[in-house]
């Protein structure tokens, strides 16, 4: 059991280690597959052996090798996330096609959420291929049926969509934008109409974040805030926690 967890662990931050790539290259327009790993600043190759997974930014105490510019901590944290994000999915399914098909839509998750972070963008490059990817694992891995798929995507799509009309009529601007939408979509492929709770719980965790950053005035009407991140989080909670979240759901209700 213990080699088990360090392996899914590992592998998932090597897959982190990847998604670093994604994170700094893909906004830039620029390849994830050549030129090799190389520092931002100096522009100079890194050595495979300083290519491991969190312990080489340990070993390297944040700088790089050539030039000792700091490397920013979102690096081993993408790390530490991919790693823990594939153990949380493990936990909830074991070693089944249904973690296979939830480790690739919570991978997809993370770059996603970064790059929204950092440039308040759902890029088309990773939602239009996550949506087809999504339905290959629908045809192909015994986890969810392909009308499921086909159901969550029109739901997770049309219900951002139908938001981004209703806010646009209230508020007179784009409420809701087209990355939002398709991310949506791309969520509901796979986990299939579920992805409405995802979405809801979404909603429900941007509510308080909105309601202190008005109350401290870091938002004002024409702020825009990144939505990517809540949806993303609202679909992790629903793969390995929605048998309690429907537990609570209800108990509140009964308590009401």
């Amino acid at each position: 059991m213990d080699l088990q967890v360090g392996l899914i662990f590992a592998v998932g931050a090597m897959a982190g280690s990847f998604l670093n790539v994604c994170i700094y290259r893909l906004p830039r327009g620029e390849s994830v597959v050549r030129p090799r790993s190389h520092c931002p600043k100096c522009r100079k190759p890194v050595p495979f052996w300083l290519n491991i997974p969190i312990i080489s930014f340990i070993l390297l105490r944040g700088r790089c090798r050539s030039c000792r510019s700091a490397i920013g901590f979102t690096y081993p944290l993408v790390e530490l996330l991919g790693g823990g994000l594939l153990l949380l999915v493990w936990t909830s399914y074991g070693l089944s096609w249904t973690f296979l098909h939830y480790s690739i839509l919570v991978l997809l998750l993370v770059p996603i959420t970064f790059i929204d972070l950092d440039t308040k963008l759902i890029l088309n490059v990773l939602t239009l291929p996550g949506i087809v990817v999504g339905f290959l694992a629908a045809l192909t891995l015994d986890s969810i049926s392909v009308v499921d798929a086909l159901a969550g995507m029109l739901v997770g799509g049309g219900f951002l969509w139908m938001i981004g009309l209703v806010g646009k009529a209230l508020f007179k601007k784009e409420s809701m934008g087209g990355g939002d939408i398709k991310l949506g979509a791309m969520i509901g492929v796979f986990v299939g109409p579920k992805v409405l709770v995802a979405l809801s719980l979404a909603f429900f965790l941007a509510f308080p974040v909105i309601l202190v950053g008005f109350t401290l005035k870091s938002l004002r009407r024409d702020s825009v805030l990144p939505f990517g991140p809540f949806i993303s989080l609202g679909a992790v909670l629903v793969i390995c926690f929605e048998e309690s979240i429907y537990r609570l759901y209800f108990q509140l209700l009964a308590t009401s």
